[in-house]
Order: C-alpha cells, then sequence, then structure tokens
C-alpha cells in the first residue's frame, strides 16, 4: 500500500508537470512554427545523448544501501558536480562542430544555453533521498511540480517578448534549475566535496554507465539520421508526435516506478515476496500503458487538433502509429527498477545494447526504403522484440512463469481490443457532426468504461495488485 501511495504522488507529480507542459506546448505551437521545434529537438539530440550518458542515479544509488550518512551524501554531491562540469565541457565542445555537420549556425548557441539544464539536474540535493527511503514522495512532488511552473511562465515570457524559438530552451533550462532550487529548500544539506564512499557507487559508475552510454544513443538514433534526411519542419512534426507517444511511460510508468525500486530493494533478501512483487508491478504496468496507447492512437487526429492546431496535421498521422508503436516498451520499465534492485545492472547493459543493434538496422533500413512510415514501422517491431527479451530476462531474474505471464497480458490485450471497437463505431457514426472538444471526450469516455467492463468480466480488480 505505501507503494502504491508512493506511485500515486510521483505520478501525480509528472501528470502536473505534463499538464503544464502541454499549456506551454499550446501556447507555442500557435506562435511558433514546426520548424522551431525541429531546430530545437535537434539541439536537444545532442544535450540528451550526452546527458544521457554521464547520468548517475545518484538518489537511486543511495536508496538501495543498507544505511547511509553524510559522507555518502557528500559523495552523491560531489559525483554529481564532476558529471555537470565534464557535461558543460563536453557541450561547448561538440557545439560549435555539431552546427556545422547540420548547417545551421544556430544550433551553436542553442546547444550552449541547453546544456544549463542537466548541469542544474546535476546539483539536485542528495538530502532528497531519506524522503525515498521512508517511500514519502510529497517533496519529489513539490520540486517538480514547482521547477514545472516557473519554467512554464518563463517560457511564455520569453515567446511574448519575440524571443521565438528561445522559448522552448527557457522551459527546458529552467524546470531543471527551479527543481534543484527547491530540492535545497525541501531536503537542506550543507555541500562538501568528498569521495570517500566512491565505492558503494562502483556498480552504477560500470555497467549502468555503460548501459547508459549506449542507451543515449539509442533512444537520440532516429531524430540523428531524421535530421540528416529530412526537412527540419518533417522533423519537428515527428519528434511532436514522438514525445506525446511516449506520455504513458513518460508521465504514469516511469515515475510510479520509483517508489517500486524502492519496494523492491527493501524485499530483495525475500526471493517469494520479490517474485509476487514483480509480476504484480509488472501486470500493473501494462494494465495502465496500454489502454493509454491505444487510446491516443484511436483518437491522434484529435489530440493534435485540439492541442496544437491545424499546422500539425502530419504530427496526428505519425501519432496514430508511433502509439502503438511504443505500446510494448513499457514493460521494460519493472525489469529495469528489479534490476537495479537487486544489483542486477548488467542485464540492463545486454538488452540497451541489443535494442541500439535493433534500431540501428532497422530504422536505417525502414527510412531507406519507406521513408518516415517506414521508421515508425521498425520502431513497433523493435518494440515487439525487446518485449519478448525482457519477459525471458524477468523469468530468469524474478523466476516469474512465463506461461501465467503471457496468459495475464494476454487479457489487457484482449480488453483493450473491445475497448477499441466501439470507439471506432462511435468516431465513424459521429464525423464532422460534433466539436472536436466532445468527441475526444465522448471517445475517451466511453474507451475508458469498455475497458474497465471487460476488466471486470475477466475478474481483474485492483485490489488484486494491493494484497
Amino acid at each position: 500500500m505505501k507503494t502504491i501511495l508512493g506511485a500515486g504522488w510521483t505520478v501525480s507529480s509528472r501528470l502536473s508537470g505534463r499538464l503544464i507542459d502541454f499549456v506551454t506546448v499550446l501556447v507555442l505551437a500557435r506562435i511558433l512554427t514546426p520548424a522551431d521545434f525541429g531546430l530545437t529537438a535537434l539541439a536537444m539530440t545532442l544535450i540528451a545523448v550526452l546527458d544521457t550518458v554521464l547520468e548517475i542515479p545518484l538518489i537511486q544509488a543511495l536508496t538501495r544501501l543498507k544505511s547511509i550518512d553524510k559522507s555518502h551524501l557528500d559523495t552523491a554531491f560531489t559525483i554529481g558536480l564532476l558529471r555537470g562540469g565534464l557535461l558543460t565541457i563536453a557541450v561547448l565542445a561538440a557545439a560549435w562542430p555539431f552546427s556545422i555537420g547540420f548547417h545551421d549556425s544556430r544550433l551553436a548557441a542553442l546547444v550552449s544555453v541547453l546544456a544549463l539544464g542537466p548541469m542544474s539536474r546535476s546539483l539536485y540535493s542528495p538530502g532528497m533521498v531519506k524522503y525515498m527511503r521512508q517511500m514519502t514522495f510529497r517533496p519529489a512532488f513539490i520540486a517538480e511540480f514547482g521547477g514545472k511552473l516557473i519554467a512554464s511562465l518563463g517560457a511564455i515570457a520569453v515567446v511574448s517578448a519575440g524571443g521565438g524559438y528561445w522559448a522552448i530552451a527557457a522551459s527546458s533550462v529552467l524546470s531543471s534549475a527551479a527543481s534543484a532550487l527547491l530540492s535545497y529548500t525541501l531536503a537542506p544539506y550543507r555541500p562538501c566535496l568528498s569521495l570517500d564512499k566512491l565505492s558503494d557507487f562502483s556498480t552504477y559508475l560500470g555497467w549502468f554507465s555503460s548501459a547508459q552510454v549506449i542507451s543515449a544513443v539509442s533512444w537520440q538514433f532516429d531524430r540523428v539520421l531524421l535530421g540528416y534526411f529530412v526537412p527540419k519542419s518533417d522533423l519537428g512534426q515527428y519528434a511532436m508526435a514522438s514525445d506525446l507517444a511516449v506520455l504513458p511511460t513518460q508521465s504514469l510508468i516511469g515515475p510510479a516506478m520509483q517508489p517500486v525500486m524502492a519496494a523492491f530493494s527493501r524485499i530483495s533478501d525475500d526471493s517469494e515476496r520479490l517474485r509476487n512483487a514483480y509480476m504484480k508491478a509488472s501486470r500493473f504496468t501494462m494494465m495502465l500503458a496500454v489502454p493509454v496507447c491505444v487510446g491516443i492512437s484511436l483518437t491522434s487526429d484529435l489530440i493534435v487538433k485540439l492541442l496544437l492546431g491545424t499546422k500539425w496535421t502530419e504530427a496526428g498521422g505519425y501519432l496514430q502509429w508511433l502509439a502503438l508503436a511504443t505500446l510494448l516498451s513499457a514493460y521494460f520499465q519493472p525489469l529495469y527498477s528489479l534490476a537495479l534492485a537487486v544489483n542486477r545492472p548488467k542485464v540492463i547493459f545486454q538488452l540497451t545494447a541489443t535494442e541500439l543493434c535493433l534500431r540501428i538496422v532497422l530504422i536505417s533500413s525502414g527510412l531507406a526504403y519507406f521513408s518516415l512510415m517506414g521508421a515508425i514501422a521498425a520502431r513497433g517491431l523493435i518494440s515487439l522484440i525487446m518485449f519478448a527479451l525482457t519477459l525471458l530476462n524477468a523469468s530468469r531474474m524474478a523466476g516469474i512463469e512465463l506461461r501465467k505471464e503471457i496468459a495475464s497480458l494476454a487479457r489487457v490485450g484482449a480488453a483493450c481490443a473491445a475497448m477499441a471497437i466501439p470507439v471506432m463505431f462511435f468516431r465513424h457514426e459521429t464525423a464532422g457532426h460534433i466539436s472536436t472538444v466532445l468527441e475526444l471526450v465522448l471517445s475517451s469516455a466511453i474507451g475508458s468504461l469498455s475497458y474497465a467492463a471487460v476488466l471486470t468480466w475477466f475478474g481483474i480488480r485492483i485490489r488484486d495488485f494491493v494484497n
């Protein structure tokens, strides 16, 4: 129950942050152009790669320790500071060559400014770990929500003053900086440079860091590739659709896994409890993520039209298929938390390396032969392959029975299929007869009720995941 409540706080934090982001994007998308978003997406690609390469989950590393003291916090702060310094140097060194490579001089300054965001995140107060260890996530909610609110106000102020695409950069930087400042208010910590407890972080500086390097390249590979071969306006449409498609994993599943990882760490010595907890977490994950992805796919045109306007019509077509292409990727999140909790980062490394190889081969081939839609189809195939590999690794690590796990997930899939039928029928019958807002609201309501009814008919109850 503490895990569920903690997940509620973290999911609420991410959802409220995403809501603020949506409002910000809604304002910016109606003032800026897809080309502006494409330019910023390209600059953020370099930042995201370098940021992820140097990312060390310091709070998670502290959470899994049996006990911590001030020297652990000092070591975590020092590692974060060093990471931020290395990232800044790497970005400044790469900014100009990056702008030359993509034939746009604006990228150099844009990349340099965007680097302030990851630098700020590196200085997040390590004292916040005490709340995670107590499975109290309200302070994290306040830090993230406050940072998003300040960032939104700043971005709107910049675009209102005629700052153009710099408003997008301002939102990214202010969000991280404000959250970091708030973390010291919520969890006071006096910085001190020390590496006395470096050995306790060694695992995360080994396999996990290697996995982060591969993951960074893997997740940004399609945008880098498209940046070379398609116009920035097309890249902007694709990037916007891709960001909307991963909304379930980023806003629902990702934050919910923070308390789950903490719970896994606390019961890691009890194999039976750990297996049962993992099975509940994985099934609950898919029970939430899959219908949201299917729902986004079914109403993609309405979502884009309502939120972004008519100049983003192409993004609606991409979103329809990208949402389906990413629905299975949520299954990786519980395994990721389990691997960190039981100190098995090698598994994460192996899976991310496999995914990178698949992306290089399949997305490149899809783009070469079938343009953007080929790249999207390749992402769907990669998601299916990675789901199968994740399922096999979960069987080895947690001892789950594949037959039971597949049967349980099949019921979720059947419920989603049953949900899709009335939604498609309703949209076909009401097309052009009601407003966009009403059509989206009623479609969502019909889908939710249908999905809940089928799950109930299958005998799936929320209390099954709590007890």
